[in-house]
């Protein structure tokens, strides 16, 4: 047994009654046992950065985080949570969700009961009214206040100081609910409805200073935050100790080739020496982008891209076959003050009519045809009606850098994006990577470390006192696995969301045995176990 505190492991047995840890020695027994001979048993993983907003409605197993051990999920990040909403907003945010999360506008529009909630304590009751299979948290998200408190408008203007009022009062209902915190996003990367910014881009510190007040003042809760270059780190570590709340950011991640995370966490060291409670979240798996022209996420950011995000198939068809048009894309893509698009890390990754093609660079094919990278993918696309996809490393591909960020003090595990760009990555996987890759085959740091990062230590940040550790009278959110065998296992592409929806998912995990959540199985010997869901064993974790 592996308690999650970071000290050593020892032999013991776990004894669980009514959801709880009852007991724990040698010797133990009870009207069920279940088999760990040989095996490592911890609390169950907690996965901090997830968009399961959504899906908890259609898939309430919140698959496929609870295959891989993980017990609690916190929804809501990068300011995306789906409530509050009115009911003639709710076109206006699913769209918002399609363009900047790539969730499918007709999944969301037909899989979520949007007539059953529009206040955030309204979301959080129809959640549980779901039985999810695991603990679910949520942030009260700053571009659906906007949308909730402004309109459309929330895109474009800054808010009156009567518009600012509601939504200060709807974070503080939100927080009386029992919101886990409030999550904003000023990342560049994020750009909702035709293109535009998502709302929390146009806020300043000033409109986040009034938008926490309401955790400061109930001292509950965590800000979840993207800076994206707008605010700077000593801004983050202000603002932090101004609310008195810990602060979570994502991301940091690794670039081969620059140091930059260096003198990020040399930064945060000394804030930390100085009482600031910040949290940069990192990530152990490399930040992998599968696209296809329908929706190219990771060329929305140029604006040739951005002006087509909201027109027609027909109309987008047209623009990828106009000579004109691809000229300007070209020429947005090769920088005009941006760092030009690296099509030298985009590979073909799923081609129905050239299957001789996959995992050859796109350059590579640019080169052989005499055109340029960009005509190879509007090409591919084009003759496969916009299917083809596209697999690029965004970033985090400095695995010697990740191998000194994943043990550090001060950085919790995270972005995973559970529950986002479901069409194009799949994350959820993190625990059983950093078990199996890193853990066991690159030896970053000891397993009794890993366990405690994967779940005391962001239960610590997030205020989740009864769980996180294997101690009796605690919840009895526990994992099973082999260390000798556990992995990720790989990935693949299915259709089962509502509407046909798509999604890459990672289903098949290795030496993850049992999984319990409030002491109910949802993995038994290897396998999904149906007991969690059926008897609703997850909880609503309100701060």
């Amino acid at each position: 047994m592996i308690d999650g505190t970071g000290a050593q492991g020892r032999v013991a047995d776990v004894a669980v009654s009514d959801g709880l840890i009852s007991d724990i020695g040698t010797g133990l027994s009870g009207r069920r046992v279940l088999d760990a001979t040989g095996q490592v048993v911890t609390p169950g993983f907690i996965d901090v950065h997830t968009h399961y907003d959504a899906q908890v409605f259609w898939d309430p197993r919140l698959t496929p985080s609870s295959q891989h051990g993980v017990t609690t999920v916190v929804a809501g990040n990068c300011g995306f949570s789906i409530a509050p909403v009115r009911p003639e907003g709710v076109g206006l945010l699913a769209r918002t969700l399609q363009h900047v999360e790539d969730m499918s506008l007709d999944t969301l529009t037909v899989g979520v009961p949007w007539d059953s909630f529009e206040t955030f304590p309204e979301y959080l009751d129809a959640v549980e009214q779901v039985g999810p299979a695991l603990n679910y948290a949520c942030y009260v998200g700053h571009t659906a206040l906007r949308l909730w408190a402004m309109g459309d408008e929330g895109y474009d203007r800054d808010p009156t100081p009567a518009e600012l009022e509601r939504m200060v009062a709807a974070v503080a209902e939100a927080m009386d609910a029992g919101a886990i915190g409030f999550a904003t996003s000023a990342s560049p990367t994020h750009n909702g409805d035709r293109g535009r910014p998502v709302p929390s881009r146009r806020a300043d510190l000033d409109e986040l200073r009034a938008l926490t007040a309401p955790l400061r003042a109930a001292d509950r809760g965590v800000v979840a935050m993207l800076p994206g270059g707008v605010f700077t780190n000593e801004e983050v570590f202000t603002l932090q100790q101004e609310i008195g709340r810990p602060i979570t950011w994502t991301a940091l991640l690794t670039i081969a080739g620059i140091p930059y995370h260096e003198g990020v966490v040399a930064e945060h060291d000394e804030a930390r020496r100085r009482g600031v409670d910040v949290w940069p979240q990192v990530s152990c798996r490399p930040l992998v982008f599968q696209m296809h022209l329908e929706e190219p996420f990771t060329f929305n950011m140029r604006r040739s891209f951005q002006e087509l995000m909201d027109v027609s198939r027909d109309e987008r068809i047209a623009a990828y076959s106009d000579p004109a048009w691809r000229e300007q894309a070209w020429a947005d893509l090769q920088g005009r003050g941006v760092i030009p698009f690296n099509f030298a890390a985009l590979k073909v990754a799923e081609s129905t009519l050239h299957p001789e093609l996959i995992g050859t660079s796109v350059v590579a094919l640019a080169e052989q045809r005499n055109v340029t990278p960009l005509d190879v993918v509007l090409d591919l696309s084009l003759e496969e009606d916009l299917r083809t996809r596209f697999q690029s490393v965004l970033a985090n591909d400095d695995e010697e850098a990740i191998a000194w960020l994943l043990p550090r003090d001060g950085m919790l595990i995270g972005l995973a994006d559970s529950g986002a760009h479901v069409s194009q990555l799949c994350d959820a996987c993190f625990s059983t990577d950093l078990l199996g890759r890193w853990v066991r085959e690159r030896a970053v740091m000891p397993l009794e470390r890993a366990v405690h990062k994967l779940t005391a230590e962001p239960a610590g940040v997030f205020g989740l006192r009864d769980r996180g550790l294997v101690v009796e009278g605690m919840a009895a959110d526990l994992c099973v696995f082999d260390p000798d065998t556990v992995g990720p296992g790989p990935l693949r592409r299915i259709v089962d969301f509502p509407a046909e929806g798509e999604r890459l998912t990672a289903d098949a995990p290795t030496g993850v045995t049992h999984t319990l959540v409030n002491g109910v199985p949802t993995r038994l010997d290897g396998a999904p176990s149906d007991e969690a869901l059926v008897q609703g064993a997850g909880r609503i974790l309100r701060s």
